[in-house]
């Protein structure tokens, strides 16, 4: 059995037209790839390639002795479980021709962070009014529970909080 996972990296979002269409695309860095750890039903419990991308300049004592078989450093190494074992070794390199043109791919990402936010950002309040004596309330979300009883917040309220990554 052969890999076909590979790691990418979102340089931009474009539009590309054709036959009077606008269709939306992203442009992604990908590969090569190459394989820093084997890890087998075994040795390990369960089947796992692990694939590095990008070279990093810097790395410490326990990474790069993790990354002495390879010969190269990685900025990122992301671990993909797979069903059975793989005829690839160590240090092998992984590039995007293992996909066929017009093929679909299932593609995974991690939403950008975007810190702590309000509500507004976050929930899409509409916020208070912004007049009539309200001089700090027009980004607040308002009542956030109902007084004595329950005499608590709900969980699952709405509230301010860290937003995306």
């Amino acid at each position: 059995m052969s890999i076909n996972k590979i790691l990418a990296k979102k340089i931009r979002s474009t539009t590309i037209f054709k036959d009077g269409e606008s269709k939306h695309a992203t442009i992604l860095k990908s590969g090569p790839c190459t394989i820093t750890q084997i890890k087998t039903q075994k040795n390990d419990g369960y089947n796992a390639v692990q694939l590095g991308f990008e070279p990093a300049k810097k790395l410490n004592k326990p990474l790069t002795g993790h990354l002495i078989k390879t010969k190269n450093t990685f900025k990122t190494l992301k671990e993909f479980k797979i069903s059975e074992d793989i005829s690839n070794k160590i240090g092998d390199s992984i590039d995007v021709s293992i996909f066929s043109k017009g093929q679909y791919l299932n593609i995974t990402s991690k939403s950008k962070g975007r810190g702590f936010t309000g509500v507004v950002k976050r929930w899409n309040f509409k916020g208070g009014p912004k007049t009539h004596g309200q001089s700090d309330r027009h980004r607040a979300p308002g009542s956030i529970g109902a007084g004595t009883t329950p005499g608590k917040v709900i969980k699952g309220k709405k509230m301010a909080g860290r937003y995306g990554g």
